[in-house]
């Protein structure tokens, strides 16, 4: 396999952080073309809203975070000011932009303050999504245990068997023929990193298939934890499943007059901490 410019940023991004935790995270929805000069696509309605959440509490916990993102997907810090635009205004002499956000200073300070510790990688399809998390998790897995593999993208579950070439025809009648996916986690626990913390994500919309399928997933992959939520309570409340433990631990955005919080940061915080007891249990 021939060695590129991406290979050499992720070694000297690794090597810049050997003394480190690392984090590799995958966020946002992959596309699924219907031609092959994309024009019509299938899509996901995530944002990558926990992904980008996650990786500032990782980063403030310690850890180099390789953050594999969804182009045009919600990123780290940035994701607070999406409409940042619409802020602006000009002074009077209209030469000098004057932004009022509040907390925008601290919030650049913070991004600033970590820019060394993290690396960006975009993607966009499906096919691109797992070209480039294959070639990722092989650059980490000599770091075996001291590597987690946080796996919060929405991955499409179908890809379209036979792609026509060019674009379909508006007024032609349309019938897809979908296969089912590879699914990432399968390769990523058995092929690309069998020594490192892998966490995924199950979310449902029927609360008795939510649980039941999470233990399912751990016992079908063999990795170490799985983040089960429902889609309505996403961001108040999420499970904890292990493959070591019958029961769930639930984690719950505690009632608060501070709507600052976010649950993310009990997540992580949880999670470093099994991290660190996985590393010490592989010495």
């Amino acid at each position: 396999m021939s060695i590129t410019n991406s290979d050499i940023e992720i070694d000297t991004f690794l090597k810049k952080n050997q003394d480190s935790r690392i984090v590799f995270i995958t966020s946002g929805g992959t596309q699924v073309p219907l031609e092959k000069n994309t024009v019509r696509f299938i899509d996901n309605f995530s944002m990558g809203t926990r992904g980008a959440t996650s990786a500032e509490f990782f980063l403030r916990a310690g850890y180099a975070v390789i953050f594999m993102h969804r182009e045009e997907s919600l990123k780290p810090f940035s994701r607070h000011f999406p409409n940042i635009f619409n802020s602006l205004t000009v002074d009077k002499t209209g030469e000098k932009v004057v932004c009022n956000i509040p907390n925008l200073a601290n919030v650049l300070k913070e991004k600033i303050k970590y820019e060394d510790k993290i690396m960006y990688i975009p993607f966009k399809t499906f096919d691109q999504y797992m070209t480039r998390l294959e070639n990722i998790c092989i650059h980490l897995n000599p770091l075996g245990s001291r590597a987690m593999v946080y796996l919060a993208a929405a991955v499409s579950d179908f890809v379209v068997t036979q792609l026509p070439t060019h674009k379909i025809a508006s007024n032609t009648e349309l019938s897809l023929e979908l296969s089912v996916a590879p699914k990432v986690i399968e390769k990523v626990v058995n092929c690309f990193v069998p020594k490192a913390f892998i966490v995924s994500f199950k979310l449902e919309t029927d609360e008795s298939k939510l649980l039941p399928k999470a233990k399912a997933a751990l016992s079908k992959y063999g990795h170490q934890l799985v983040i089960a939520n429902m889609l309505a309570t996403r961001k108040h409340k999420v499970t904890l499943v292990r493959k070591d433990k019958d029961a769930g631990e639930e984690i719950t955005l505690p009632p608060s007059d501070n709507h600052d919080i976010e649950i993310e940061s009990i997540i992580i915080s949880r999670v470093s901490s099994l991290h660190a007891e996985f590393i010490d249990a592989s010495k």
